[in-house]
């Protein structure tokens, strides 16, 4: 057997006692009066330290087992442990796993288990953490009636996850690409639990990021016994799932507050140095949020672009002022809509003539200059974020410690604005549209997200900047304002955009999960349109004239998968693919996440963090400061961190 064996690393930390404030419910680390942990008179017991920060949009669901909105990870990211961790600096640790092992082949791996506990949202010992836990999680993701949007991810990876989920969903029958799908029990699926602390996984077939996918949620335990009494209720509450993370989550209040505490039975409890997160809901906590700053009242807030500048000047706020640490676990794109489902006043018949015609996209990705928009949320330099891809450079590597963003096709990829080309595709579009009866100006609706800062102002730069340079006799983008709350199932999984900057947050060390918005599989009977980003397969699926890019990258992306063992060529057919995708204009890339600036407590190195995963969600290993971190502190934490 081949054996990979890591030791957790035990840190040390002091936590300074200090003045706390109060503010929002709670004691926190903020504001120049200074916080920390403060120590009751007469040497009793120290009051907890708090770390509070506001939110605008609310959490669907806390059933980690069930959503992929990263705004619902927050809870479970710190209050449910994973077999592997990373450190502050990517590297991977054990989690509660403290070894793992794998076959030859890779088929099989197996993982030894440490002793943990389950608690209840008092804190509360409940049970044991065991293998079985694994096991009933996984069953509960692969049970159609739950309807867990995770489930994606383990067909093709957990060797039967697919027969077994499908069986349930046929029983025997045809799908609707007239595949049979006869049922099989559930032993058969590729997860066992040998005893309480082994646990195995086989798989379907070699996966070179499997590993790594193990600190996303859909691998992620949970206890059995509460599984099948609550069902569909499970996670519906704090009172609706039980803790083994560094935090177990206190309160689930919607559109009041969420609080976390710190887990004392947690096997790594000495790791946390935060005893409570408070996270207090507020509709305009983008502009409430600063002013709290400056009182002390709140450890975190994001600075908006119409006042970033009047902070950074300010003697009393600009040391108030840092950043967020750089990151490539999102890249950001401009999606076209190929199946759109918004109202008749947008003529979505009429988008859909312009949208199938590639010269009218690449007078779009041509005429979309980058740095413009990302300037509202960085204005010293927006180049740093602007990408030309959609897999951000820095995430992953090939056997030759090549950038994946350098390999192959991909390294011929380059600047995409070009006013000469974006002019010269729209007197070819022109042309070639008013023949199939196409109207102008086109109709473009691009939503935003109220919730999300400066959104609106990037939505409003992108539409002058380009109906400047196409002319508004050509096209007409119509911004407009999605919903706060549900904005992803409202706006984007019902198709009610005709272009919009979507994200995606990769789920493991691999350039395939870029291809997951993206790819959709083919039956008999056509594609499963789904919620994949613009639904690019509807234009096979009628023919249109973009029918054959897709088909191209499908295919392209399909060969990539099939490449397992050698690392190198799995890596230049994917880059083939993407380059397909980029190169037809079937999507737009923009940027990397754009490291806002904000007011903070903590130090944004201290934290763990992985290219992928919930790993950046966690507050564990993080400790509040006195003060906020101004940015001369910013710098030299960065820089400690790369040394």
């Amino acid at each position: 057997m081949k054996k990979r064996r890591l030791i957790a690393s035990m840190l040390c930390a002091v936590l300074t006692a200090s003045v706390a404030l109060s503010g929002c419910g709670g004691k926190t680390g903020g504001g120049s009066q200074g916080a920390g942990k403060e120590t009751e008179a007469g040497g009793g017991s120290a009051a907890p330290t708090v770390y509070t920060r506001l939110y605008g949009s609310e959490a669907t669901t806390v059933n980690y087992l069930v959503t992929s909105s990263q705004n619902d990870h927050w809870l479970p990211a710190n209050t449910i442990d994973t077999l592997i961790e990373y450190d502050n600096k990517g590297q991977i640790k054990p989690g509660l796993a403290t070894e793992w092992e794998h076959d030859e082949a890779a088929l099989t791996w197996t993982f030894t288990l440490r002793e943990a506990k389950w608690v209840d949202h008092t804190g509360a010992e409940v049970a044991d953490v065991t293998a079985q836990d694994f096991v009933d999680a996984m069953k509960y993701e692969l049970t159609p009636e739950y309807e867990s949007a995770n489930v994606q991810n383990l067909f093709g990876v957990i060797a039967n996850a697919e027969k077994y989920y499908n069986g349930l969903v046929y029983n025997g029958g045809a799908d609707e690409d007239g595949n049979v799908w006869e049922p099989i029990d559930f032993s058969e699926v590729g997860v066992k639990a040998v005893d309480e602390h082994t646990l195995v996984y086989t798989l379907e077939e070699e996966v070179p990021y499997f590993l790594s996918s193990l600190a996303y949620v859909v691998y992620m335990p949970a206890y059995g016994p509460q599984l099948e009494e609550l069902g569909k209720e499970f996670g519906t509450g704090a009172d609706k799932m039980y803790y083994n993370g560094a935090y177990y989550l206190a309160e689930f209040s919607p559109q009041e507050r969420q609080i976390m505490k710190k887990n004392p039975l947690n096997y790594d409890a000495d790791m946390v140095y935060i005893d409570e997160i408070h996270r207090v809901y507020n509709a305009e906590y983008n502009t409430i949020g600063p002013e709290m700053v400056k009182r002390g009242e709140v450890d975190y807030a994001e600075i908006p672009a119409d006042i970033l500048d009047d902070w950074l000047n300010g003697e009393d706020t600009k040391n108030l002022i840092s950043r967020e640490r750089p990151r490539t676990s999102y890249s950001y794109f401009y999606s076209f809509n190929f199946n759109p489902q918004f109202d008749a006043q947008y003529e979505p018949d009429n988008w859909k003539k312009a949208v199938n015609n590639e010269n009218f996209r690449k007078s779009l990705f041509a005429a979309l200059n980058k740095v413009n928009p990302i300037a509202i949320t960085d204005a010293n330099a927006p180049e740093d974020f602007a990408i030309n891809s959609i897999t951000p450079a820095n995430f992953t590597f090939n056997a030759d410690g090549e950038d994946f963003t350098t390999v192959g096709d991909m390294a011929a990829l380059g600047q995409t604005f070009d006013e000469t080309k974006a002019k010269e595709y729209r007197d070819l579009a022109k042309t070639e549209l008013e023949a199939e009866g196409a109207t102008f100006p086109v109709k473009i609706l691009m939503p935003y997200n109220p919730s999300e800062l400066n959104w609106d102002k990037e939505c409003q730069i992108v539409e002058q900047q380009m109906e400047a340079l196409l002319g508004s006799d050509y096209i007409d983008i119509i911004v407009e304002a999605g919903p706060a709350d549900g904005f992803l199932t409202e706006v984007r999984r019902n198709g009610k955009f005709a272009f919009m900057k979507c994200n995606w947050g990769a789920d493991y060390a691999d350039p395939e999960t870029w291809t997951d918005p993206f790819y959709q599989k083919k039956g008999e009977e056509g594609y499963d349109l789904g919620y994949k980003y613009g639904n690019i397969a509807k234009a096979i699926e009628e023919g249109t004239p973009s029918a054959e890019a897709a088909l191209e990258y499908f295919t392209l992306v399909e060969e990539a998968k099939s490449l397992k063992t050698d690392i190198n060529s799995r890596y230049e057919a994917f880059a083939k693919a993407e380059s397909s995708l980029i190169n037809h204009a079937l999507v737009i890339p923009f940027s990397i996440t754009v490291s806002r600036y904000v007011a903070d407590t903590l130090n944004a190195f201290d934290g763990q963090y992985a290219p992928f995963g919930v790993s950046n969600l966690r507050y564990k290993g993080q400790t509040i400061n006195d003060h906020y971190i101004s940015m001369d502190e910013f710098k030299a934490n960065q820089e400690a961190n790369e040394k």
